[in-house]
């Protein structure tokens, strides 16, 4: 819920330049803008980022499955916000697109490239495009879906799980592990967090600390706090790859990860793993692949000229509850995460 940043090699063969010809069994759409092939532009965040990669699997499975010619281009942002609005900007004046899917690394930034100099449509994958990040209906003229959840709501829904843990203990320590507390995401997700724990006087933020979406980052953050903090009761993080971070910086300190409330975010196949083993005592789970899926079905319905869902409720698609326990996942035992972070 997720931006998921880890900079990991990229094993799906993406690029920034060459595009994949997807091609499925069936007639060629006669209604397609060059000889019955369409393009659609991929806007990563970053085409090196786990979560991205799974995303762009997603529409390219899609785009296959769709019986049509489609001609895929992925576009790596770099995780610079001025490097995807130009991205944004060049493919949707050149006339040479049909459509867009994009994950935005800054939704409210991004918004200023619309209204389209060529009235394309955009599908928007995990964060809205426009100036309210918690509104998933399309905000500016030209996107015609939104795949995700609103951030503060999924944040909260993180945060009661951590006041129920702390119900008995006084005082309970929490430490907030955010990616990044400058984006409008990342802001929306800690003041939710806030909002909920603060209404508990049992429940005491020690230290609120930057994993930027990163293992070995978080991992030093959180050794840091706990040269201060060791007897901290949670790990509230909005992020698998920071969790998995905390959970090295405990283990370092002689801590037992089982003896802390350690919730992640994102759903990477380490994390549901690490919940089923009891390492950890929650995780909300994201299901990228299939929301690239959705947003390519969308988009395609859109380039049709038929009529898109505006909305597609992320947590709803991947056939699990998205707030993972132990518990909730002995319920779907085949269930192993659709990324790795």
């Amino acid at each position: 819920m997720n931006r998921f940043r880890t900079r990991i090699t990229a094993t799906l063969a993406l690029t920034t330049t060459t595009a994949l010809l997807l091609t499925a069994c069936g007639a060629a759409d006669s209604a397609s803008s060059s000889g019955g092939t369409r393009k659609v532009a991929v806007l990563a965040a970053s085409s090196q980022n786990g979560y991205n990669q799974a995303v762009y699997k997603g529409v390219q499975q899609a785009a296959a499955a769709s019986g049509k010619k489609i001609t895929l281009k992925l576009l790596d942002g770099q995780f610079d916000s001025n490097t995807q609005l130009s991205q944004l900007q060049n493919v949707t004046s050149t006339g040479d697109y049909d459509g867009v899917v994009v994950v935005p690394n800054d939704g409210v930034g991004l918004a200023a490239a619309f209204p389209l100099s060529k009235k394309i449509p955009v599908a928007t994958v995990l964060n809205p495009i426009g100036p309210d990040i918690n509104k998933m209906e399309p905000q500016v003229d030209g996107v015609v879906t939104t795949v995700g959840v609103p951030p503060a709501a999924a944040a909260q829904k993180q945060a009661e799980g951590v006041v129920t843990y702390c119900a008995r203990i006084n005082p309970c320590k929490v430490v907030l592990l955010v990616g990044n507390l400058s984006t409008p995401l990342d802001v929306a997700r800690r003041n939710a967090y806030k909002k909920v724990l603060g209404a508990h006087s049992n429940i005491e933020v020690v230290s609120t600390v930057e994993g930027q979406y990163d293992r070995d980052t978080s991992l030093k953050a959180i050794s840091n706090v706990l040269q201060a903090h060791k007897d901290i009761n949670v790990i509230l993080s909005n992020a698998d790859q920071e969790a998995a971070g905390a959970q090295i910086a405990l283990q370092n300190a002689g801590i037992k990860p089982s003896s802390v409330y350690l919730t992640g975010a994102g759903g990477t196949k380490d994390a549901v793993a690490a919940v089923r083993s009891g390492a950890w005592k929650a995780a909300y789970i994201n299901f990228p692949l299939s929301m690239g899926k959705a947003a390519m079905e969308q988009l395609i319905k859109a380039m049709d000229g038929g009529t898109p869902k505006a909305v597609v409720d992320s947590d709803g698609i991947g056939g699990v509850e998205p707030y993972a326990t132990k518990e909730t996942l002995a319920r779907t035992p085949d269930f192993t995460g659709e990324w790795n972070g």
